[in-house]
């Protein structure tokens, strides 16, 4: 899949979980607290954004012609060693990655009252943002990406 089309997915995907979040967001900003299907919608919810932002690293990562690491982490690190994403931002990413690994093998430990005031404070939204983003690769790297 070419890069302009996989990171138009990559936005839409954002957008439509966003909405999601911004539910129950609401909901709660009302006052009102999330029923046990809701709590879980944003668990996936939360699962699928972060899991899409990894996948759009390592494609960055491809597309720029750099070996893609297995682990997250390293792809992120390897991501601003290429000043595509701010090195400030790396501690970030590392925790929005572990809340990941949380959501998708520790879930019999998941602290839900941590996982609603990153919902309540809209901490997901550095995640949207890398989501929307357009990365522009140079003339060689979009033309390797037509291959």
């Amino acid at each position: 899949m070419r890069l302009s089309l996989y990171q138009a997915e990559t936005a839409r995907i954002a957008v439509q979980q966003q909405h999601i979040l911004n539910q129950a967001r609401a909901a709660l900003q009302s006052g009102r607290a999330l029923s046990s299907l809701e709590e879980n919608g944003v668990l996936h919810a939360l699962q699928i954004l972060i899991e899409n932002a990894i996948g759009k690293c390592k494609q960055l990562l491809k597309a720029s012609g750099q070996p893609v690491p297995v682990s997250a982490q390293d792809a992120f690190a390897a991501l601003a060693s290429l000043q595509m994403i701010m090195p400030s931002d790396l501690a970030n990413w590392a925790r929005i990655v572990g809340l990941r690994n949380r959501i998708v093998h520790d879930y019999m430990n998941i602290n839900m009252p941590q996982v609603i005031s990153f919902l309540t404070a809209a901490q997901e939204q550095f995640v949207v943002d890398f989501l929307l983003k357009d990365f522009s690769l140079d003339a060689a790297t979009r033309t390797a990406d037509k291959q």
